[in-house]
């Protein structure tokens, strides 16, 4: 079984993305990595290049600034780097730049790859998520954040990305796909409360247009973490390629548990959820296959 992993970066230094860490992270059951390295003002592409192995693989490209709305530049830059990966590739381990998988998920992964592939009726694997918020010790636990997305997809370039790259189509359709006992930690909501703030005026533009950005984010200079609906405390252990940025934290962010910002509505949803873990109404990208 041979694997190549896949993403998509730019400016990695100036938003403070941990990229080095998401491509470690997973680089130890990948063959190959391909990296679509947009044209950056900072030293991103030195950044990848210190990453100590031969696996990967750069192929330089430039956003195209006329899909910015909807995000659709997101997801034309992570279908570049899909098609760069060579036909001899089972499998393409999707991951972004704010997502890093523990590794006490490898093994798991791997079996399930080998598991799936040589079923045509399985395109995907669909990996459970959690987001964190603020800082390294809260997750989001309301319905605002997605629980599941497709990281692993069959090596067939009748697959693309999807709409702002959280997912994929095949053929315009969903993907089927199974859904395995592993966790995809999202660490895109925990920077620096300065760099979030110019992440937020950045990243906007590939949905809106300069005035809206100008008007809703422009006008502050470091991000507030305290408008968030509710979060739980984070119990389990980071993965290892994390540590050291852990250690470096310099800001700090505290959050009342006991604060719940939800409609009658939604303190109904959020019940039933979490007594049932059926969450009603919820998107998929995918379809999951028993």
């Amino acid at each position: 079984m041979n694997v190549c992993g896949f993403s998509f970066i730019k400016n990695a230094v100036k938003y403070d993305y941990p990229i080095v860490e998401a491509i470690t992270s997973i680089l130890p059951i990948c063959d190959e990595f391909v990296v679509a390295l947009g044209k950056s003002e900072d030293n991103t592409e030195e950044l990848i290049k210190s990453i100590p192995s031969n696996k990967i693989k750069i192929i330089h490209t430039t956003w195209d600034e006329s899909l910015r709305k909807g995000g659709h530049v997101l997801a034309a830059e992570t279908n570049k780097a899909f098609q760069a990966i060579g036909k001899q590739f089972d499998w393409a381990f999707y991951i972004q730049g704010d997502e890093v998988i523990h590794e006490k998920y490898l093994d798991t992964i791997k079996k399930e790859m080998l598991k799936w592939k040589d079923d045509s009726s399985v395109d995907a694997l669909i990996f459970k998520y959690q987001h964190f918020y603020g800082s390294y010790d809260y997750v989001g636990d309301s319905r605002k954040w997605y629980r599941r997305e497709i990281r692993v997809i069959k090596n067939d370039k009748s697959i693309s990305s999807y709409r702002d790259a959280q997912g994929f189509r095949k053929n315009g359709n969903k993907l089927k796909g199974k859904l395995i006992n592993a966790v995809v930690n999202h660490y895109g909501w925990v920077k620096p409360p300065e760099k979030q703030q110019a992440k937020q005026q950045t990243f906007h533009k590939l949905w809106h247009n300069d005035n809206y950005v100008e008007t809703h984010h422009g006008n502050k200079n470091a991000f507030d973490y305290s408008n968030i609906d509710s979060l739980t405390l984070f119990k389990d252990t980071h993965p290892k390629v994390m540590q050291k940025r852990i250690e470096q934290k310099n800001w700090k962010f505290d959050f009342n548990l006991s604060k719940k910002n939800f409609s009658i509505k939604g303190w109904i949803l959020y019940y039933i959820e979490k007594a049932t873990g059926w969450r009603i109404g919820e998107y998929k990208n995918y379809i999951i296959i028993k």
